[in-house]
């Protein structure tokens, strides 16, 4: 397969994956479905790691890779050859920065697995909002997650959509990864085939 028809079916795969990313940042301010006040959402929610790391960051990469494959540059000096293998050069750049955004998700969704939810807890008399969970113990203590009382089911919810986070994050940096390998293998053996074989030259 020519390098630019398999970098546009990575940018074809991370787009989805980027409005997922997008879709569960967003629905991470709204615990459990309900709209809270603001200092009463999670801390790792304002990081905006889906929003900004595997969304906003990732976008630019996708559609650099998905407009390789119809490149037309004229390259150095009209050699189209030498146009094609300057642009799955500078795809490496993009794919690096779909690293560094995706990596920044995976980052921040491991902390707030870890941290737990912000949650509404008893305290004495009264029910105050608290991050009961300061470690990842609760993941196996099942049992743990009634000390939060309201939203109900916040901790399901909370972890649930940090571990889409944090899979599809890695999803990303594995993608992003395979077109690090792919950009040096059309910089150097041309857009299609192995060095010596077809690369778009005339």
């Amino acid at each position: 397969m020519c390098s630019g028809s398999f970098a546009k079916c990575l940018g074809i795969s991370l787009m989805p994956l980027a409005i997922v990313c997008v879709l569960c940042n967003i629905l991470l301010f709204f615990p459990s479905g309900k709209p809270v006040e603001s200092e009463n959402i999670t801390e790792e929610v304002w990081y905006f790691g889906g929003i900004l790391g595997s969304g906003v960051l990732m976008i630019f990469p996708a559609l650099v890779f998905l407009g390789l494959k119809n490149n037309d540059c004229c390259g150095c000096c009209g050699n189209e050859s030498c146009g094609r293998r300057f642009a799955m050069l500078s795809s490496i750049l993009f794919a690096a920065v779909g690293v560094l955004g995706a990596g920044y998700s995976v980052i921040v969704s491991a902390v707030a697995i870890n941290h737990g939810p912000k949650c509404k807890i008893v305290n004495g008399t009264e029910m105050v909002w608290d991050t009961p969970f300061l470690n990842g113990a609760y993941l196996s203590e099942k049992d743990t997650w009634s000390q939060c009382v309201e939203p109900v089911g916040v901790v399901s919810w909370h972890l649930s959509l940090f571990s889409v986070l944090l899979v599809m994050g890695l999803i990303q940096m594995a993608l992003c990864a395979v077109q690090v390998v792919n950009g040096l293998l059309g910089c150097l053996c041309g857009d299609c085939g192995c060095c010596g074989g077809n690369d778009g030259a005339v």
